[in-house]
Formats: structure tokens, sequence, C-alpha cells
């Protein structure tokens, strides 16, 4: 990255002459235009060890060798500010203690793991017409897929907590009854709704508008215990409640906790409000046994579950306690 980085030149835009770095911006591309916060987030991305994506580049007649870049001007220019001591980090979530540093505040060890990371590199040889290098800029920037928050979350922690959120979504129960596309699969989705089911259960009434945050939060508290004294036992009482809700739902919801027998997709405010809701109820009465479901059918239950539903505190406990209410038959 350090080579790269020290022959990366951010001149030769709309028609600027380029200077002596050995790769230039092409008058076709947008303008710089990260703000700092998400600067600051990629270079969280590649200090916790996430790949930088590709970089394309260009060999063109008429440059005495200088590769235009073709994709990846915003990771060069935001790696170049950073080691350059332009760029002070904010923002920060992961690595929030390096909140205010620049690259030159970061320990020396640090510093040379940084600049020995890989970047990966595609070069088009001379030959490649202006046209030729637009359209494949097109294609790379309306086709990109940015890591999803279960993917950066694996990326950036391995503790006891998450690998018991994976053991909990092997479960073949689990499987079963929140069916899943291989893609959703491959995108961590069964672990994003484990993740979803604990910290709603046990934190719902302090959620605020911030999912992300909210999960995040839980997580790392979650980490921290599983490493303490009370660890295995914390874990033992959060199984049996994962496991006593999934066969709870198996017996009584012929559907699980999709919409339709033999769909291949579970919502996942579906989910949190069938499974959060389940295991409330069984905390206030274990020996459940509900007396009908057919508000699982209702226009009020498919109202405390639209879309448009998701990021209100408000909305949060009212799908939760909604079904928590109508399985306990109690109404507020």
């Amino acid at each position: 990255m350090e080579v790269l980085v020290s022959k990366f030149s951010k001149k030769g835009k709309k028609g600027e002459e380029a200077d002596e770095g050995d790769f230039f911006i092409p008058d076709y591309q947008r303008e710089f235009r990260w703000p700092r916060e998400r600067q600051s987030r990629f270079i969280e991305s590649v200090l916790i060890g996430l790949p930088v994506p590709l970089l394309f580049v260009a060999d063109v007649a008429g440059q005495d060798g200088k590769a235009e870049v073709v994709d990846g001007v915003q990771r060069m220019s935001t790696l170049a500010d950073f080691m350059n001591n332009e760029l002070t980090l904010i923002g920060l979530e992961m690595l929030d203690s390096l909140n205010g540093f620049t690259f030159a505040d970061l320990p020396v060890v640090r510093q040379r793991r940084f600049g020995r990371q890989t970047i990966r590199m595609i070069e088009l040889r001379e030959g490649v017409d202006d046209e030729v290098r637009r359209n494949i800029f097109k294609r790379l920037n309306s086709g990109g897929l940015s890591l999803n928050d279960m993917e950066i979350r694996w990326g950036g922690w391995d503790g006891p907590f998450l690998r018991f959120i994976r053991t909990c979504s092997e479960n073949d129960l689990f499987k079963k009854l929140a069916p899943m596309t291989e893609s959703a699969k491959k995108l961590r989705e069964p672990q994003e709704l484990v993740l979803r089911f604990f910290a709603y259960l046990n934190r719902y009434q302090k959620f605020n508008r911030s999912v992300m945050d909210f999960l995040n939060g839980y997580l790392e508290d979650m980490e921290k215990l599983f490493c303490g004294e009370s660890g295995k036992k914390v874990e033992e009482e959060l199984r049996l409640e994962f496991e006593r809700m999934l066969v709870f739902v198996d017996r009584y919801i012929r559907t699980g906790f999709s919409q339709r027998v033999g769909y291949t997709r579970t919502p996942r405010i579906r989910f949190e409000a069938m499974a959060v809701g389940t295991a409330l109820a069984l905390r206030a009465k274990p020996d459940l046994v509900p007396v009908s479901l057919d508000w699982l059918a209702s226009d009020d239950f498919k109202g405390v579950i639209r879309p448009d539903s998701s990021n209100s505190a408000q909305k949060v406990a009212r799908r939760l306690e909604f079904v928590r209410d109508k399985l306990l038959g109690t109404t507020k």
C-alpha cells in the first residue's frame, strides 16, 4: 500500500496537468466527494484488517507510462490523505480510541503494518481507448456491493459471543423455521437475525433510532461479559431461552417465521416480532399454550410489522409487545 500511495497523484482532474505521480485521475471521474466521516470509516476498515477492494488502472498512450485510475479514486485519495497526515479520524466505532488521530499519531508498529497492507490492482494495458475505460468505470460503480453490517462485525470481532451467535444460527430448528436463500446465508443473514433476537429481547426498551449502533453496543457488551467469570453461565441461559422459543414456534406456528409454507425468505421485522414476542411471553408464562393464533393473519399484526415500522423505538416496542400480549391473551 505504501508504494502505491507514494505514486498516486490527486491532480490531473478536469483537464489539469498531472504531476509526477505514476497514477492520475481522468476528467470523466467524479470529483472527490467522500465526507470525512466516510473516509475515517474506510481507514478504520483497513486498520482492522478488511481487504481493500480491487483497483483498476489503465496504461494510457501519450502519458509517458503514467496509469489512469479507472476505479478506486475515493479509496486511493483517502489512503493518500491519511498517510500524508491530511486526514484526522472521526466517528470511529470499532476503534473509537483512535478518534482524533492522524497517521503520525499511530504507534510506529501500526504505521508499518498499515503501510504493508496489500492492495490488489488490475491494469488494463495500452490500447484500451477512452470510451471503453469510461464504460468500465460506469459498470464498476453501478454494480458494486458494500460489506453489510454483519460482515463488518465479523471482520472486527472474533470473540466468544459472536461465536455463540454463529452456533445458534446453525441450530437445525432455527434453519427450518427461518428459511433463507443461499445468497442470504452467504451475507450472514442467519447470524444477523440471531443477534437481533438477543439484543431486542434483552434491551429493546433502550433502543434508539440507529439499529447498527444498538446492535454493535450490545455485541460489544456481551463480548466483555462472555470473557468474564460468569460467561459460561450466561451463555447457557441464553442458549436455553433461544431453544425454548424455537420449540414453541415449531409446535404452534405452522409457517415458522416465514409468511407461507415453502417460502425461502424470512423478513427481519416479522422474525423480530415473532421470536422476541414469543420469548417475552415465555418469560412471563413458561408453560404457555396459546388460545388462538388467528391474529397472525390480522390487519393489526400486518400493521405493526410494516417495513416503515423498523427504526422507531415506539414501533419496535409495539410490535414485540403486540406478539407477547396476543400469546398471553392480554390487551393494553
